[in-house]
């Protein structure tokens, strides 16, 4: 074949640099009053209330064998 310069992909220097920024981003990190009130309500809020529901509604229903007309609650 005659020259592989058509299946070349130009490349788009945007794209490369998002690229480069997101594989590199603990290096650009800073601790800021907004970035550590996100990490402890994702990683200490969140989880113990999800945990709480998790609790509260263990065993409350059973979806095992049941039939068409049967309720889903246990109590």
């Amino acid at each position: 074949m005659a020259g592989l310069e058509h299946y070349r992909l130009k490349l788009d220097p945007a794209i490369q640099k998002l690229g480069e920024t997101t594989s590199a981003r603990h290096q650009y990190f800073r601790w800021t009053p907004r970035t550590a009130l996100l990490n402890v309500v994702l990683m200490g809020i969140v989880p113990t209330i999800l945990l709480g529901v998790a609790y509260k509604t263990d065993g409350r229903w059973s979806f095992r064998a049941k039939r068409k007309g049967d309720l889903i609650s246990e109590y």
